[in-house]
C-alpha cells in the first residue's frame, strides 16, 4: 500500500496547509487510536512537543482525537524527541507521540510515533493508520471516552536519564561547554544535564518564543556555536537543533566536527575500552576517510540509505550498536532506542575526559575527504535514470579513483533535484569530477 500521509520520518508540513492542519490531526489521532484499539484494551499514548508556536493547537486536536477513540492520553510538554521516546518505554505506555518538524523553521510542524519500546515503528503500522483514515469516525461511547492528565516531572526525568548514561565514576567539572539549544525541546533540559555532571555553562538558543527554533542557532546553524565558543573561551560547544536528536560539536579552537567524525570517535572509545565493534552503520553519505580509518581498526562500514531510519533499520538487522550520519544525528543502541543528540554529547565528552584528552587528540590522523555536491534540477519528465552516458562516466571516474574517491547519485526525495555527490582525497579532482557528472546530467 502506498503511503499517502507517512514520510521517512512521520508527516510533516506547513501549519494550515494539509495535512498539518486542526482537523486533519484530529483525524489522525482518532485513526490511531482506533489502530490501537485493536491491539490492548485500555491504550495510553504520551504526547510531547518542540517549541513551535502551532505546537498547542496540534496538540489539542491529537488529544482531542485520541480521546475520542478511547485512549488515554499523557501530555509531557517540550520535551525533546528522544525525552518522549524514553518516557515512553519508561511509562510503559502504549505510544509515544512527538509534535515537532525537527530542524525545519518554525512555520513547519510535524508528527512522529514511537512504539511502546521507544523505537520506531514499520511501515505495516502506518498504512494500517492511513487505512484508518480512509474509514471516517466511529465515536466510542461517552462512558468509554479517553482522558488526558499531564506529566509534570517529565523533564526532570529525562535529564535523570542523559545523566545515568554517562559513566559515574567520571565528572564535567572544570570544562567550560557552551550549549546551543536552537531555541527548541531542549532549552530547558541541555543546560541541566551538563551543569548537573560538573560543568560550567554558558547558553545561546535557549530563549523560545514560538518563533525562533532554529533561527540562525542550533546544529543547522553552528556559527553561533563557534563564536560564542571563542569569545568565552570554552573548552566545548554543544549544538543540538529543534527537537534535539541532531548533535553538532565544536572545540576550544573553534573547529567543527560533523557526526562521521563523533561517530569514529564513539567507535574508538569503545574498541579501546575493550568492547567489540563488528561494525558501525553509516549512510550513502558517510565519508570516505572515516570508511577508511575504521577499515584500518578492523571496523566494518555499512552504509544505509540516507535518513537515521534507515540507519536504525540496518543496526537492527545486524544487530549491532553504532550508526550514524554526517547530519549529527547519531545512534548508540545500548544507551538509547533512538537517536539523541544529548546522550551523544555525553558519550564523546566521556571518552574525552577518561582519557584526558580533546576532540581533536582523539582523532588525530583522520581528516576528511573533500565532498563536492552539486545539484541539477530536473525538469518535468526527465528520465536521468536512462541517461547511459552519465553512468558511462559515473563508472569510470570511479574506476579511475582506484578506491581513493567516491561518486554518489540520487535523487532528491523533496524537490526536484538529481544531487551529484564525488569525494576525494585530492580536492580539486573531486570538484572536476563532479562539474563532469553535473553537465551530463543536464543534457539527459
Amino acid at each position: 500500500m502506498a503511503r499517502q500521509y507517512f514520510g521517512t520520518d512521520g508527516i510533516r508540513g506547513t501549519v494550515g496547509k494539509p495535512p498539518i492542519t486542526p482537523d486533519f490531526v484530529l483525524r489522525l489521532g482518532h485513526a490511531v487510536g482506533r489502530v490501537l484499539r485493536r491491539e490492548q484494551e485500555s491504550p495510553t499514548v504520551l504526547i510531547g512537543k518542540d517549541t513551535r508556536i502551532s505546537g498547542y493547537m496540534l496538540e489539542s486536536a491529537l488529544e482531542s482525537g485520541l480521546n475520542s477513540a478511547g485512549v488515554d492520553v499523557v501530555l509531557l510538554g517540550p520535551l525533546p524527541t528522544p525525552g518522549v521516546a524514553y518516557l515512553t518505554r519508561a511509562q510503559r505506555a502504549s505510544l509515544g507521540v512527538v509534535i515537532s518538524a525537527s530542524h525545519n523553521p518554525f512555520d513547519d510542524n510535524g508528527i512522529k510515533f514511537f512504539s511502546a519500546e521507544g523505537a520506531k515503528l514499520p511501515d505495516s503500522w502506518e498504512e494500517s493508520v492511513e487505512a484508518a483514515l480512509m474509514e471516517g469516525f466511529d465515536w466510542v461511547p461517552s462512558d468509554a471516552l479517553g482522558k488526558a492528565r499531564r506529566l509534570d516531572d517529565a523533564p526532570g526525568r529525562y535529564i535523570e536519564f542523559c545523566k545515568s548514561t554517562f559513566d559515574h565514576r567520571l565528572t564535567l567539572r572544570g570544562l567550560k561547554i557552551v550549549v546551543d539549544a536552537a531555541h527548541g525541546a531542549a532549552y530547558h533540559i541541555a543546560p541541566k544535564v551538563f551543569h548537573e555532571l560538573g560543568a560550567e555553562v554558558i547558553t545561546i538558543g535557549c530563549n523560545p518564543d514560538g518563533l525562533n527554533i532554529n533561527q540562525d542557532v542550533g546544529a543547522t546553524h553552528p556559527d553561533a556555536l563557534v563564536r560564542s565558543v571563542r569569545s568565552n573561551g570554552a573548552d566545548l560547544g554543544v549544538a543540538l537543533d529543534g527537537d534535539a536528536d541532531r548533535l553538532q560539536l565544536v572545540d576550544a579552537k573553534g573547529r567543527l566536527y560533523n557526526g562521521d567524525e563523533l561517530l569514529y570517535l564513539m567507535a574508538m572509545d569503545r574498541l579501546r575500552r575493550g568492547k567489540k565493534v563488528p561494525g558501525v552503520v553509516g549512510t550513502l553519505m558517510t565519508n570516505l576517510a572515516v570508511e577508511t580509518a575504521l577499515q584500518k581498526q578492523g571496523v566494518e562500514l555499512v552504509r544505509a540509505k540516507v535518513g537515521d531510519r534507515y540507519v536504525l533499520e540496518e543496526l537492527q538487522r545486524r544487530n549491532w550498536v553504532l550508526g550514524g550520519e554526517s547530519s549529527g544525528h547519531l545512534l548508540a543502541l545500548d544507551k538509547h532506542t533512538t537517536g539523541d543528540g544529548l546522550v551523544s554529547a555525553l558519550q564523546v565528552l566521556q571518552a574525552c575526559v577518561s582519557r584526558n584528552q580533546s576532540v581533536a587528540e582523539q582523532l588525530d590522523g583522520v581528516e576528511l575527504c573533500p565532498q563536492v555536491l552539486l545539484n541539477v534540477r530536473l525538469q518535468p519528465g526527465q528520465d536521468w535514470r536512462n541517461n547511459s552516458q552519465l553512468f558511462e562516466l559515473e563508472r569510470s571516474i570511479t574506476e579511475d579513483f582506484a578506491g581513493q574517491g567516491r561518486v554518489l547519485i540520487r535523487a532528491s526525495g523533496t524537490e526536484p533535484l538529481l544531487r551529484v555527490m564525488v569525494e576525494a582525497f585530492d580536492a580539486a579532482q573531486a570538484s572536476r569530477c563532479a562539474e563532469q557528472l553535473a553537465e551530463v546530467a543536464r543534457q539527459s
